[in-house]
C-alpha cells in the first residue's frame, strides 16, 4: 500500500489567492475581479488590502469576463476568479471573443478543476475545461502542481503576453519544489529522470506520480521518469519526444481522457510517427456519481497506485 498522505501539502487555491497581494506589490496594474465568490479563490486579502483595485461583478461570470476585457484594453492585467466550469462554461464565448481575439493579458483563474470539488458533483467539476480553452486560438493554458510553482507562474504572467486560464485543484497538493526551482512557462520540469518507462502528468497527479515511481523503483529496480508538463497549451514537444525514448508513456491528469493532457501529447506522438507504448488516465468519458476527490482518483486509476499498475503493466507486455 503506498501512502498518499505522507508529504507536506499546500492548498494550491490558498496559495494562488493571497500570493495576488504580492503581485498587487509588485505591480499597480495588478487587478482582481470575482463573481461573488472571494471566499471560494481564497482572494480576500487581496480584497482588502487594494479595495480600489478590486472589483465584484456578482454571479455573473459572462459580465466577469467581458468586464476583465475591458479592464486589459486600458492597460490593467486583471485576475479574473472563479470556479473552473462556470468560466470555461458559462464564459466560454466572452473568453473566446473578448479576450482570446484581442489576444488580451487577461488572468482567468479557475478553481475546483477536475473532480477536486468533489461531492459538490459534476455541476461543480472542471472535468472538461481544458479541452474547451485548448479549443480557443491564443489561450495559453496552466496547471500548478505545487505551492512553489504556482507563485512561480503568477510571477512570469506578469510579463507574459497574451491570455492565459490557470487551473487549480482545491485538493491539497504535496509540496515538491523549494525556492530555488526556475520555472519557465511553456517547458516541462523533469521532476525524476528514469530510462525504463515516463508518466506525463499535471497539477494534483504529479504528487501521485513520485510517489509512484519511487515505489516502482523500490519493488521492481525500474527508473520510471517523472515529467511536470505545467503548461499545457502550449505543450512542450521536446518532453514529450524525449519521453518516447523511455518507450513507456503514462499521462494522468484530473480531466476528461479526451481533449486534456493526454490529448495533446498523443497528437505529439502521432505527428511526429514517435515509437512508444502509450496510456492516458483520467476522467472516463461519462458522468459518474458524486464522491470525495481521492475515492474518484482511485477509482479512475490515476492514484499512485493506479499508476504503478498502469506502468508495469505496460512494462510486464514488453
Amino acid at each position: 500500500m503506498i501512502d498518499n498522505n505522507a508529504e507536506t501539502k499546500s492548498f494550491i487555491r490558498n496559495v494562488v489567492g493571497n500570493y495576488l497581494i504580492e503581485l498587487g506589490k509588485i505591480n499597480n496594474k495588478v487587478v482582481v475581479v470575482n463573481a461573488d465568490l472571494m471566499g471560494t479563490s481564497r482572494n480576500r486579502t487581496f480584497v482588502e488590502q487594494f479595495p480600489d483595485r478590486s472589483f465584484n461583478v456578482g454571479i455573473a461570470e459572462q459580465n466577469l469576463v467581458s468586464f476583465s476585457a475591458g479592464l486589459a484594453h486600458e492597460g490593467f492585467i486583471p485576475f479574473a476568479n472563479s470556479m473552473s466550469p462556470f468560466i470555461t462554461m458559462r464564459a466560454c464565448e466572452q473568453c473566446r471573443t473578448d479576450v482570446a481575439y484581442g489576444n488580451l493579458n487577461v488572468r482567468l483563474i479557475g478553481t475546483y478543476s477536475g473532480v477536486s470539488g468533489g461531492i459538490s458533483g459534476a455541476t461543480h467539476w472542471g472535468i472538461e475545461d481544458c479541452a474547451i480553452m485548448s479549443g480557443i486560438p491564443g489561450m495559453t493554458i496552466l496547471e500548478p502542481s505545487d505551492a512553489v510553482q504556482a507563485k512561480k507562474m503568477l510571477i512570469e504572467s506578469l510579463t507574459f503576453n497574451g491570455p492565459i486560464y490557470m487551473r487549480l485543484s482545491v485538493e491539497a497538493q504535496a509540496d515538491i519544489y523549494d525556492e530555488n526551482y526556475h520555472y519557465k512557462l511553456g517547458k516541462a520540469t523533469t521532476v525524476i529522470d528514469g530510462n525504463d518507462g515516463t508518466f506525463i502528468c499535471s497539477g494534483v497527479t504529479v504528487q501521485f506520480a513520485l510517489q509512484a515511481s519511487r515505489y516502482i523503483s523500490e519493488k521492481f529496480n525500474k527508473k520510471i521518469r517523472v515529467v511536470d508538463m505545467h503548461t499545457i497549451k502550449p505543450i512542450d514537444s521536446k518532453a514529450v519526444f524525449d519521453a518516447a525514448l523511455t518507450k513507456n508513456i503514462v499521462v494522468a491528469q484530473d480531466h476528461n481522457i479526451i481533449g486534456g493532457l493526454g490529448s495533446a501529447v498523443a497528437m505529439v506522438i502521432a505527428s511526429n510517427n514517435l515509437n512508444t507504448n502509450f496510456k492516458v488516465i483520467g476522467i472516463p468519458d461519462k458522468f459518474v456519481p458524486m464522491a470525495h476527490a481521492s475515492y474518484l482518483y482511485h477509482k479512475f486509476g490515476y492514484d499512485a497506485e493506479g499508476l504503478v499498475n498502469s506502468m508495469m503493466g505496460m512494462i510486464n507486455r514488453g
